[in-house]
């Protein structure tokens, strides 16, 4: 069976950005925002991006989002068109009533709800941007990170486990660093990062044994990836009963206090984890490959993503791809294209130059973009 349609039909800017007054009528096809850097093509897909938790795309604030010139409230309002639960319009923006807030507020159906995380139940969403391009060369933070932001949409409560745990960390350092020998907080507090941190890396796992069986499954130009978590949490919950490995997390952070408390710093747990990703038929760590052979590897790994999500939430998510033509090369392209139509997602695309989607443009809504002002 195949998952519902989800789009947007119309989406609203108000003084986001660069965008002080942007309307789009839109149909379910692929989307493609062509024009100049600076025009403010990314902001829209930064826009459509806080339709989910978090702090969109960009990792941005609520002052950042705030157009120079327009005092007023950004906002950010779409329509979403589904076959099964009818038309939802979801708003988000700045709080008019409390405007030096760093909170965003959120509506659904002009009803506001209490937390952004109720955004998870109504919208699914993937996204790749020009700085997700380092990923597989850079550090593991950013691959920790990529992979968590992918588990939020199969499981929510992922985020509350990631902030839990990051909490009792930075508790734990601060008073380790303040020299507070006080054993029974300690222990409280290790006893949440080992709860936590065994659950954070269960949920990695599962999300990185399904990437995997979605790679394998699919035959395409793009490289396949071979998938593995590194790290004394993952490895043990892998091979072993979870309790078995809260118990060894619990005395690993007990045992490594006096060389935290020197160091500054928390020398296990999955914080320390990272996703370690091998080009298949070169057998070569994706870190060593070309910048080219990176980013197919993660448009593969998205697109992996973007098929298991669509099936385990039974609807298709959007899929946001900024300035996506750089590095992949003609043939990469056009199989990137026909990927999309054949998921019929809703594909939200950004280039400068239109030639790079001269066979996917008469099959998409195309929108020029100049100075915050958009034209079809």
């Amino acid at each position: 069976m195949l998952p519902s349609p989800f789009s947007l039909s119309r989406l609203t800017l108000t003084n986001f950005r660069n965008h002080a007054d942007l309307r789009m009528e839109l149909t379910p096809a692929p989307v493609v925002l062509t024009g100049l850097n600076g025009s403010g093509k990314t902001n829209i897909l930064e826009a459509i991006s806080l339709l989910v938790p978090g702090r969109g795309m960009c990792h941005a604030s609520v002052n950042e989002w705030q157009h120079n010139a327009h005092p007023e409230p950004w906002a950010v309002v779409a329509d979403i068109a589904q076959s099964e639960n009818g038309a939802e319009r979801i708003a988000t923006g700045r709080d008019p009533e409390n405007p030096e807030s760093e909170r965003r507020i959120v509506l659904i159906d002009g009803r506001p709800v209490k937390s952004q995380q109720v955004l998870a139940e109504h919208v699914a969403m993937a996204w790749i941007t020009p700085d997700m391009d380092r990923i597989l060369g850079d550090g593991p933070s950013a691959r920790r990170k990529f992979l968590d932001r992918m588990v939020y949409s199969f499981d929510p409560a992922h985020a509350g486990r990631v902030h839990r745990y990051e909490k009792a960390l930075r508790e734990r350092l601060r008073l380790l660093r303040d020299g507070v020998a006080d054993a029974v907080w300690l222990a409280g507090l290790e006893d949440e990062m080992a709860r936590t941190g065994v659950a954070i890396a269960a949920a990695r796992l599962h999300l990185i044994q399904q990437l995997q069986t979605a790679i394998a499954d699919t035959q395409s130009v793009f490289p396949k990836a071979d998938l593995a978590l590194q790290g004394m949490v993952e490895e043990g919950v892998a091979t072993g009963p979870a309790l078995l490995v809260e118990d060894r997390l619990r005395a690993a952070l007990a045992r490594t206090r006096s060389d935290d408390a020197q160091n500054g710093t928390c020398s296990v747990g999955p914080h320390r984890s990272d996703l370690i990703v091998v080009h298949r038929a070169q057998n070569c760590p994706a870190a060593l490959c070309s910048t080219g052979e990176q980013k197919a590897l993660l448009v593969a790994m998205v697109l992996a993503y973007v098929r298991i999500l669509s099936h385990a939430r039974d609807r298709m998510p959007l899929f946001l791809l900024d300035d996506i033509t750089a590095h992949l090369d003609r043939v990469r392209r056009e199989a990137l294209f026909e990927e999309i139509l054949s998921m019929r997602v809703q594909g939200w695309l950004t280039g400068t130059d239109e030639a790079f989607f001269a066979t996917l443009l008469p099959r998409a809504s195309h929108f020029t973009v100049s100075h915050g002002r958009v034209v079809p």
